[in-house]
């Protein structure tokens, strides 16, 4: 017994590859047939959590980090079905308790962001009163977003980000495989950081909540 406590497991990942791999194979099929990019179902890290976790029910699901009840009530479903029948099959426990909840003192803050945002306040005003930088809130605000919940920054946008550059943009997030900022850059000549992440946060409200 202790020779087999000192073998090397075989998965050196903390999460379960062979589920994390069945995941992606699902996010895949659901992005195609929702004609969007996989990254707008789920991101890799809320797959790997997934992968971690074994959420077996909405709101094991909407705890995952990036996820939210918005996108369980979307997307979750497949999800859930997967993980349950991996489980079962598996004979695996499921650790519901390894779930980190985010603070209370987070959750108020987000929850002041989104009524702000509800409210069409300057972005840079809602910064200021929760003595934020503009790039930390924007932060707080893809959180937001990838946590599944719909924030519409129009009334920002159209002030800070001409027509076109906004067209361009979200054609760019929309057949992109990809929402990494540094890519959207080298591809979109002339945008600046602040511009992209304005408008993948918009891209990202619209399509994946």
């Amino acid at each position: 017994e202790e020779e087999s406590s000192e073998r090397q497991p075989v998965n050196t990942k903390s999460y379960d590859e062979k589920l994390f791999e069945m995941l992606k194979t699902l996010r895949k099929k659901i992005a195609k047939e929702k004609n969007l990019p996989p990254y707008v179902i789920f991101q890799d890290p809320s797959l790997e959590e997934m992968a971690t976790t074994y959420p077996t029910n909405k709101e094991e699901l909407a705890s995952v980090n990036g996820v939210g009840m918005g996108k369980v009530n979307k997307f979750g479903r497949e999800f859930l079905d997967l993980i349950q029948k991996y489980v079962d099959e598996n004979d695996i426990e499921t650790a519901a308790d390894v779930v980190v909840k985010s603070s209370v003192n987070k959750s108020k803050v987000k929850i002041f962001i989104i009524q702000q945002i509800d409210k069409k306040v300057d972005l840079e005003e809602i910064a200021e009163s929760k003595s934020l930088t503009f790039d930390e809130l924007l932060t707080e605000i893809e959180n937001i977003c990838y946590s599944g919940t719909k924030l519409n920054l129009d009334y920002y946008l159209e002030e800070a980000i001409e027509e076109d550059k906004q067209d361009q943009l979200h054609d760019y997030f929309l057949n992109s495989e990809t929402d990494s900022i540094e890519d959207a850059l080298n591809e979109n000549e002339g945008c600046s950081e602040e511009e992209v992440r304005l408008m993948r946060i918009k891209f990202l409200s619209e399509y994946a909540n």
